[in-house]
This record gives structure tokens, C-alpha cells and sequence, in this order.
């Protein structure tokens, strides 16, 4: 048999047997026997991933069907546009462990905002995306309409013209999650950059904080969301990082049982790539067996934990599924005879 078009499965496979390799490698094989059961997979996204630039893998995830809804802050959310509207302003750090205090002052007044080892322009990517946004708002207010943030950020980066791209729109998981029309929530959408920019012009007059629907319309929403995504085979948490990204959609099953009353399929897998320890009553180090005991899983969801970087975690993920996607017969039959 040969294998030659299954190259990160078969590294995986072959060499991930231990520790967190051992993680990786069944959090991986359940996701694709998950999707093979006709199952769907939620994504939630922490940390700064858009800025590590995760859609490179997670935008054609999107598009192959690997994924069926996100839960993601909102930096993530306008991060993914900036990459398209303003990827060549970007400045990359390496040596960023040995900046001075004084070197990061001047990254500073060079107008850009460092984010770890790279750095988002401030004209390029917040003003640029600020002169076409603020007037949708503007109009909204007019109108008396309300939307989501997300959908807010839907029109913008469709309305954002091909020879406008600075980034590869392949690369933006934004842009294919915007024409997929994919089920979205970004809970605190209040703590990003836009978030901001939006309350400076409600302070001033110029746009209704009613315009934006609330975090608490968000999940009064996804009660519906949810039992659609979680008919048939159900709908598993993939969950990069912790905060309000992963548990606000994750507490959708318990709202549905406890405060609703009424029936919700449990999550039916999970898998969190985190490097957070338990700590001060810390959720992103919580360990999968604590939400047991808050109706959000329950003891035959298979779950695991990823204790590693999730910049390097993921794309491996997504690149193993996408062969698995475009190959299933070749990846069954080698996923039967390493793992059983």
C-alpha cells in the first residue's frame, strides 16, 4: 500500500507513540473517525492565533468541511482580516526575548503593536480597517439595526476588494468561514482593538452601543445553533488555549438542560491544546474531567489534552485531516493498521 499522499498522517502515525505526541496522535485519529460518523467539529480559538497566521491550515479546514462552527475572541476575529488587508506591513521579532525596554518604545512609535515575535501595523491594518467598518456602523445606527460582531466583520472582509489583498485569501479563515456562512459567536467582542475603537464612537455620539448584539444575545442564539450542529452524530470541542473563547460555548449544553429544561446531546468529543497548569481555579489548565461535574461532558466523551504549543500542534492536525479528507480510504486503512 502505498502511503505517499498521506505524508503528516504517516509522520504522525510512525513516530507520535508517547506523552503528548501519544495525545496528538489519537485526539487526531478520534476527530477523523468523529467526521467519518457523519459527526461535526466546533472550533474554539484563543490566544493570538490569527496573528501566528493558523489559516494557512485553518481556512482550508473550513472550506473541506473539517469544521462546522467557531467560538473565537475577537482579536482573532479582526487579526484575521489585518493578515489579508495588511500582511506585507507586518515586522517579525525572532530575538524578541532580548528586546529592551527601550527597543519596544521604539517598535512603538514606529506605529506598530508587537504581538510576542511579530508585530500589526497601526495605519495599515487598525485605520485601514477602521475607514470602512465605522461607516457600516454609522449606517446601522441610522437604520436602528442589530447584528452580531461577526457579521460585521462578515461584510467587511467581503466587501474588501481582490486587489486590495496583501495576504493570500486562501490563508484567511475569516474569508472562507465569511462565504461558508459558518455559525460564529465572539464572546467578549468588548476586549479586542475594535472593540475599543467601537466604544470611542459610541462615547462620542456617532454610533448606538445598540447596534452590536450582546454576549447574552450570543448564547440565546446558540441554543439553536447547538441542536442543529449536535443532530445526528453530534458535534465535538476543539478548543485551542481556555478563557472565555472555550467556556462560553461549551456551556451551551448544561444552559440547555438546566435553565431551559429541555434535552441537549452531550459535547461528543474534546480535545484542548493548552501549556496552562491548574492554578487559582484556572479553566484553561482545568483538566477535561472537571467539566463532568458541570453536565458539559460526561465520562464516555472522549477527551484529551494537548500540553504543548498550539502553534505547532495545530497545523499538524489540520494537515493530517485534510490528507485523511482527501484520501479516506488510504487513511483508514493505515489508521487500522497502526492503531487498530
Amino acid at each position: 500500500m502505498t502511503t505517499s499522499q498521506l505524508p503528516v498522517l504517516e509522520f504522525i502515525l510512525a513516530n507520535y507513540k508517547n506523552f503528548n505526541a501519544r495525545q496528538t496522535r489519537d485526539a487526531l485519529v478520534a476527530y477523523w473517525q468523529h467526521i467519518q460518523r457523519g459527526g461535526r467539529m466546533y472550533w474554539a480559538v484563543a490566544g493570538a492565533m490569527s496573528s501566528a497566521q493558523l489559516g494557512i491550515t485553518l481556512a482550508p479546514a473550513i472550506r473541506a468541511g473539517l469544521v462546522h462552527g467557531m467560538s473565537v475572541t475577537g482579536a482573532n476575529i479582526e487579526e484575521s482580516l489585518f493578515r489579508l488587508v495588511a500582511h506585507h506591513s507586518y515586522k517579525d521579532f525572532p530575538d524578541y526575548r532580548y528586546l529592551t525596554k527601550k527597543e519596544d518604545t521604539q517598535i512603538l512609535e514606529n506605529r506598530m503593536r508587537r504581538v510576542t515575535d511579530t508585530s500589526i501595523p497601526e495605519d495599515e491594518a487598525f485605520r485601514a480597517v477602521e475607514k470602512i467598518i465605522v461607516p457600516m456602523w454609522k449606517g446601522a445606527s441610522e437604520r436602528g439595526e442589530r447584528r452580531f460582531w461577526h457579521e460585521y466583520f462578515y461584510e467587511v472582509i467581503q466587501a474588501v476588494p481582490a486587489q486590495a489583498y496583501e495576504g493570500n485569501p486562501e490563508h484567511s479563515w475569516l474569508l472562507a468561514a465569511a462565504r461558508a456562512k459558518l455559525p460564529i459567536v465572539v464572546p467578549g467582542h468588548e476586549d479586542s482593538t475594535f472593540g475599543n475603537i467601537f466604544a470611542s464612537y459610541v462615547r462620542t455620539g456617532e454610533c448606538s452601543p445598540s447596534i452590536v448584539k450582546s454576549g447574552i444575545e450570543y448564547m440565546a442564539d446558540f441554543y439553536d445553533r447547538y441542536q442543529e450542529l449536535s443532530s445526528g452524530a453530534g458535534i465535538g470541542f476543539f478548543q485551542i488555549g481556555g478563557g472565555i473563547a472555550g467556556d462560553f460555548p461549551i456551556c451551551v449544553v448544561p444552559s440547555i438542560k438546566y435553565d431551559l429544561q429541555q434535552p441537549a446531546k452531550p459535547w461528543a468529543y474534546f480535545c484542548q491544546i493548552s501549556d496552562s497548569t491548574t492554578s487559582y481555579g484556572s479553566y484553561s489548565g482545568a483538566t477535561p474531567n472537571e467539566k463532568i461535574t458541570w453536565d458539559k461532558l460526561t465520562e464516555d466523551t472522549p477527551m484529551f489534552v494537548i500540553e504543548s504549543d498550539a502553534t505547532i500542534v495545530a497545523p499538524l492536525v489540520l494537515s493530517a485531516l485534510l490528507e485523511c479528507q482527501r484520501a479516506p480510504a488510504a487513511a483508514n486503512a493505515l489508521i487500522a493498521q497502526v492503531v487498530g
